[in-house]
């Protein structure tokens, strides 16, 4: 792997506010986006995600204002999800200060939006977010959740990844329903699974507890990785932790 692998907080925002919950329940409140935005940006953040967590389970669009508070706070790769249903929305984001959008539930209703998206704006600027869960309902073991983790889809996770990737969505970001918030490592054995079926770059998130889990998913096939709890809640250095621990495994960072 020659690409410095990329560390990036997650901002799940509701109402407004930074959450964190357990498989994407039981929510908690983290703090305010913009002041954790700014924190993340000096602390050395390679990036940053923000998710508008009830948007699409709400049937409204992402509070915009935040966003654009936000961007006005980071001067690194801002991605912004959470209701994006269009072409229309990504123009709107854009605007907004966002460097990226990231796309689900609208995607798993009406695939084509890929394409939309792509022709308009290129593919440097769309982000799967694939929330996928263990089940014995598809082939791979792997389903495609939607609605922030709260409805099953029936379609199989690994079908999905590699029919986003032939539209031509630039990134994907694998989030493991059963791993987000335990705090007991990334999903491996997904991260793998994915990565076997597409050549896009992979941002594993759910799972990470202390910088020694982070090299396993890059060994997985991460390009990336992703995490919300550890960065919160854990101590001011936790960046220059993981990277440090990623580097230790070999791996280059910035």
């Amino acid at each position: 792997m020659s690409l410095a692998v990329r560390v990036i907080p997650c901002l799940d925002v509701d109402a407004g506010r930074v959450v964190k919950g357990v498989n994407f329940e039981n929510l908690r409140d983290a703090g305010d986006p913009v002041e954790l935005a700014h924190r993340y940006n000096r602390a050395g953040a390679d990036e940053l995600t923000f998710l508008d967590v009830t948007a699409s389970s709400d049937d409204r669009g992402t509070t915009y204002d935040v966003v654009s508070r936000t961007a006005s706070e980071v001067f690194i790769p801002l991605t912004v999800g959470g209701g994006v249903r269009s072409p229309e929305d990504v123009d709107t984001l854009l605007k907004s200060g966002a460097d990226k959008a990231s796309i689900n539930t609208a995607a798993v209703a009406r695939p084509a939006v890929i394409n939309d998206i792509v022709a308009r704006f290129g593919n440097q600027v769309l982000v799967l977010s694939l929330d996928a869960k263990r089940t014995g309902a598809t082939e791979s073991g792997y389903e495609v959740t939607t609605h922030g983790g709260r409805r099953g889809t029936g379609i199989d996770a690994l079908d999905w990844a590699r029919e986003a990737s032939e539209r031509g969505v630039g990134e994907i970001l694998l989030n493991s329903i059963d791993a987000d918030g335990t705090q007991d490592g990334f999903d491996t054995e997904m991260i793998a699974a994915v990565r076997a079926v597409t050549r896009v770059p992979l941002i594993a998130s759910g799972g990470a507890g202390v910088p020694e889990h982070f090299p396993a998913a890059i060994d997985a096939g991460a390009d990336a990785v992703l995490a919300a709890s550890v960065f919160h809640f854990g101590p001011t250095d936790m960046f220059a932790r993981v990277k440090d621990a990623i580097r230790a495994a070999g791996y280059p960072v910035r």
